[in-house]
């Protein structure tokens, strides 16, 4: 598979312009690109380059990272490149890993050794736990995040349909003919090993079933606003409130499913709020539906929740990579689907898939706040297809 994205030249020029100064963390969920990019980054480099994946590797050994540093040396040292290039994958799976990588950064920096790195993690609470613990001031962080419509459909000629059903999971696209086998390999390949892998095997659980219930469950419910008093009543020793915000933060930073909080100037009244679950990829949803494409596709009502809930993985992965806020607003019977804050600048969001196009939260929600913008994506407003392809980040733009 060719990574055929954006991210990839502006990757590429800060691995050759900025390694000197920063060592460079690529992040994102499982399935995204991010190791086929370093292999394509290897093929490419002209300078000496040593990858190697800690994916195997046993989480106590952190002297495996010096042995690989010193590997990399050698073969800069036996080159006639006045500089060289480290890659490790999966960084996150050992441990004390960013202590272990300070040491060598310095070492090479106090004794003027040219060698770049560049570390790949799918986990973003580990990653970012190390990165601020040990490494402030030495490293910069790129989030690699699930494709965009307009990405999958210049590599594999996907519709706005058949992304808003199958996702952005690109080892998945050649498999969508056969729904059994591509949903196999989305649960299989992508759900149980970014929950065992980058959960349960990284991070403390103390009920993994209950966390692997609150993913079904909200997956059920994404595009929907559900308490977590209303949550421990359909799971089985759900515990309490605070042990399932627990679970979905960490679901969030595997790039499975998060809770948008409710949009509030006032911060506190925010956090206390229902969370409104969100998938960070459709395919998460779909892959879980007995009901296949088709038939989903025939049924306007079902189909509107897909499509919100595309719209919804679309703008969250925004938020990741570009420095926008992502929440929802209900009060009493007015909501607002989404609203996209950058700065001082707020952006109210409604969708309207269906043959209703009326909403009466947009009108609360201007008189009420003053937005800079309200946007209504369906027939009567932005077509949700075209509103998949824009930038969310333009939407700010006058």
């Amino acid at each position: 598979m060719i990574i055929e994205r954006s991210q990839k030249e502006v990757l590429r020029k800060r691995i050759e312009e900025e390694s000197r100064r920063f060592i460079q963390v690529i992040y994102g969920p499982r399935q995204v690109g991010k190791t086929t990019l370093a292999q394509q980054l290897e093929e490419s480099s002209r300078v000496p380059v040593h990858f190697v994946s800690a994916d195997l590797v046993a989480a106590g050994q952190s002297a495996w990272i010096s042995q690989q540093w010193e590997a990399a040396r050698l073969k800069l040292k036996k080159s006639d490149h006045k500089e060289g290039l480290i890659i490790i994958d999966e960084i996150q799976k050992i441990d004390n890993w960013s202590e272990t990588v300070k040491k060598e950064w310095d070492s090479d920096s106090r004794q003027h050794v040219p060698l770049k790195a560049v570390l790949l993690g799918s986990s973003r609470l580990l990653l970012q736990q190390g990165l601020t613990e040990s490494l402030a001031g030495r490293f910069e962080t790129t989030y690699l995040g699930h494709w965009s419509y307009g990405e999958m459909k210049k590599a594999f000629g996907f519709s706005p349909e058949h992304y808003v059903w199958f996702g952005g999971y690109p080892g998945a696209a050649l498999l969508i003919d056969d729904e059994k086998r591509w949903a196999g390999y989305i649960n299989d390949s992508i759900i149980e090993t970014s929950i065992s892998k980058d959960i349960l095997m990284l991070t403390r659980v103390d009920k993994p079933a209950l966390m692997k219930k609150l993913f079904e469950l909200g997956c059920s419910y994404s595009g929907q606003i559900l308490s977590f008093n209303k949550i421990m009543g359909q799971l089985h020793d759900a515990g309490n409130t605070t042990t399932l915000a627990h679970y979905l933060r960490l679901l969030d930073t595997a790039g499975l499913l998060g809770g948008l909080e409710k949009y509030s100037p006032e911060i506190i009244r925010q956090r206390a709020s229902s969370p409104k679950f969100q998938v960070h990829n459709t395919a998460l949803v779909s892959a879980q539906q007995p009901k296949p494409f088709n038939s989903v596709r025939e049924n306007p009502a079902l189909w509107g929740r897909w499509v919100e809930s595309a719209i919804g993985a679309h703008l969250v992965n925004s938020t990741l990579s570009q420095k926008l806020t992502l929440t929802y607003w209900r009060h009493g019977n007015a909501e607002i689907d989404f609203v996209l804050q950058k700065g001082d600048r707020v952006i109210g969001i409604e969708i309207k898939s269906g043959s209703d196009q009326k909403n009466k939260g947009m009108e609360v929600f201007n008189k009420q706040y003053n937005p800079y913008k309200t946007l209504l994506v369906g027939r009567s407003g932005i077509l949700w297809e075209d509103f998949l392809e824009l930038d969310p980040e333009e939407l700010f733009e006058s």
